[in-house]
């Protein structure tokens, strides 16, 4: 059986599955980077402060793409923040001041991000659901070049 958009409810079930664990993933890495931008201090300070809240306004964005990809396929997104800590494969980070700790932590959370954009990313090919193939896509491209310059920045 196919749902509306034309993709196998079986595959739908388990790509939203996935789906939801990248939402909570965004929601965590999105609440960590927040707290960085509020909470460092230091000579990197002007520098750091402005590049957080980059990441963080595009985690906002990419959590709204992700729900409203998971309502597509006929789903269900995960809303509450005990939902997200119990499926997030990213873990909460408290009290981080030092903005090269903080560049450190989301350099370990974008990996982790794109480590599940790559297994959706196949499991959507499989399902030939282009709609999640063109968003993984395009997040592993911007992830993978992010990683590249904040390795750039530490090292």
């Amino acid at each position: 059986m196919k749902n509306l958009i034309g993709i196998d409810k079986n595959k739908a079930t388990v790509l939203n599955k996935l789906l939801n664990q990248l939402l909570a993933d965004y929601q965590l890495f999105y609440q960590n980077v927040r707290g960085f931008h509020w909470n460092i201090k230091g000579k990197e300070f002007f520098e750091l402060h402005i590049k957080f809240e980059e990441f963080y306004n595009d985690a906002s964005i990419k959590i709204d793409e992700i729900a409203e990809r998971i309502l597509t396929l006929e789903g269900e997104p995960l809303h509450t923040f005990s939902d997200y800590l119990n499926e997030s494969s990213i873990k909460e980070r408290k009290g981080v001041k030092d903005g090269v700790k903080g560049v450190e932590y989301i350099v370990v959370n974008l990996s982790i991000l794109v480590a599940k954009e790559r297994e959706i990313l196949s499991l959507a090919g499989e399902a030939d659901d282009e709609g999640t193939i063109s968003l993984m896509s395009d997040y592993i491209t911007e992830t993978e070049k992010t990683l590249w310059m904040l390795n750039s920045y530490l090292n």
